[in-house]
């Protein structure tokens, strides 16, 4: 399927089904937040890395306005759909401030090996221990998908781009294993660095080594 949709060009990557929340400022996307909303319509947020505008990007659609202000700007909470590709940009939309693009959508395999998402997700959580950091899906962890813990596992913006592009989620998830066994191991070496310069200048408990 190919299609025109409004396009809002950003310096992230948006995953399908995640909830982004965002303040809108930008008169040519007040029109379109006002218009799409009114709709019901979804725009699309392709990704901008190194000030270069990416092919690949995902729907979404405004769940909500959730605070209007006086000069006309908005608050919004939005939810991610489809990872589109552009074929075409169309920089000027008769009538309209923003800008708009002609899209396809990849076909997406979301079905994935439950034991290896098992796996992610205990690595994830190995992560933000190490970390200190405390993340709460409210959903359960048999429903999370590679895309749920893909922002939460300290990608770049260029890898999320990298993994926006894969079309398996077996391909999503084998890229987060190798991921996280590149990260994990550099943490624990910095975490027993942090922690042997802690020591240093404390009273140390050490058995001797026996000569033989």
């Amino acid at each position: 399927m190919t299609n025109f949709i409004p396009i809002f060009p950003l310096h992230i990557v948006v995953f399908p089904r995640e909830e982004l929340n965002l303040h809108i400022f930008e008169p040519r996307y007040k029109q379109l937040i006002n218009e799409c909303f009114q709709q019901k319509k979804p725009f699309g947020i392709p990704a901008v890395i190194n000030n270069e505008l990416k092919d690949y990007g995902s729907l979404l659609r405004v769940e909500e306005i959730a605070q209007t202000y006086a000069n006309g700007e908005m608050d919004i909470k939005t939810k991610g759909g489809k990872v589109f590709r552009m074929l075409e940009v169309i920089k000027e939309v008769p009538e309209k401030l923003y800008s708009g693009a002609i899209v396809n959508y990849p076909h997406n395999v979301m079905n994935g090996d439950e034991q290896v998402m098992k796996i992610l997700i205990g690595k994830m959580k190995d992560l933000h221990a190490s970390l200190q950091v405390n993340k709460d899906f409210h959903k359960a962890e048999s429903k999370l998908t590679s895309y749920d813990i893909a922002h939460h596992s300290g990608l770049t913006l260029e890898q999320e781009y990298e993994f926006l592009q894969l079309t398996q989620e077996r391909q999503r998830q084998e890229y987060l294993k190798r991921h996280f066994e590149a990260t994990l191991p550099a943490l624990e070496e910095m975490k027993q660095l942090r922690e042997k310069i802690q020591m240093n200048g404390h009273f140390k408990n050490l058995e001797g080594f026996d000569v033989k």
